[in-house]
């Protein structure tokens, strides 16, 4: 029996289908036209030798082939581009410096980095895990190639930074972070408990002034330096923090919107801030992977 082989611009046209939820917008996306999306998939159909879609009222879904050929259909295409990446950029060589937030580290460190390095081999990168103040500050002495970071009113902070350098990836919502085992109530009486770090930053202006507006007492009830500590306290109960979706350990949840009398907080702007007008070619590679890596994950 022979073995299967999928054709990979099959597999796009149907993963872009299927995550865009119109093979119209995938033919806009592959750069094909309609007629040619619905002939590669008819295609795929005979390559499977299974059906992969099944009527859904006026429209179509997946069937359990369809739903398995999906999850291997991703990995295959992920492959295929880092294959093709490899060999454009076989030659990139040199440092990187990058700045990132620790939101970002636990996700961005091990994948996108580690793409990045497979694929190119002859690049070093020295990350620097640290909040927005060290990392514009930073930015701006020129000890950092990149950086990820919140914007908004942290980016004015430094003095005269030029635009040009700054590349917006997504306006993520600030939401309110706690446990199952948070005990307070609006109806309690008591001020919201407040867990943040023990500096000032965004987060925190954001939120005890969307309390006072709102007219709910607050109180600090835990500081930490380390966002770590921020997500110990919260799931131990201790209190209410802030932060966006990304990144939440399992031990705490975001609040729905409303929940707990809460009130509503605003996006922020996740920016990627460049130390040079002009990036080295590995910078520019390492940069398409991370805003890839976060708009793909909805950041």
């Amino acid at each position: 029996m022979s073995l299967l082989n999928f054709d990979i611009a099959f597999l796009r046209s149907y993963v872009a289908g299927v995550e865009l939820g119109s093979f119209a917008r995938a033919a806009d996306k592959v750069g094909r036209s309609t007629s040619a999306v619905s002939a590669q998939l008819k295609k795929l159909e005979e390559q499977a030798g299974l059906p992969l879609f099944r009527k859904d009222g006026r429209g179509l879904a997946l069937t359990p082939a369809g739903e398995v050929l999906l999850g291997y259909a991703r990995r295959l295409l992920e492959l295929n581009d880092e294959a093709a990446v490899a060999l454009r950029g076989v030659e990139l060589e040199g440092w990187i410096k990058l700045g990132l937030q620790e939101d970002f580290g636990e996700a961005l460190l091990p994948d996108v980095l580690g793409r990045f390095a497979r694929a190119h081999p002859k690049v070093r990168i020295e990350a620097h895990v640290a909040r927005n103040t060290e990392l514009m500050e930073r930015l701006a002495m020129g000890q950092l190639d990149l950086a990820l970071l919140w914007g908004g009113a942290c980016i004015a902070d430094v003095a005269d930074y030029p635009l040009l350098q700054r590349q917006r990836i997504a306006e993520p919502d600030m939401r309110w972070i706690a446990s199952s085992s948070l005990a307070w109530r609006p109806d309690s009486g008591e001020p919201l408990p407040l867990i943040t770090f023990d500096r000032e930053c965004l987060f925190q202006r954001c939120a005890t002034q969307a309390l006072d507006r709102a007219g709910i007492a607050w109180r600090t009830a835990f500081t930490s330096p380390s966002l770590a500590g921020l997500w110990a306290a919260a799931a131990a109960g201790l209190g209410v923090t802030v932060r966006t979706s990304q990144g939440l350990p399992s031990t705490v949840r975001a609040l729905d919107e409303g929940e707990a009398g809460l009130p509503a907080l605003p996006a922020l702007a996740l920016e990627l801030l460049y130390g040079a007008a002009t990036p080295r070619p590995p910078v520019e590679r390492l940069a398409a992977l991370i805003v890839a890596s976060l708009q793909d994950g909805d950041a």
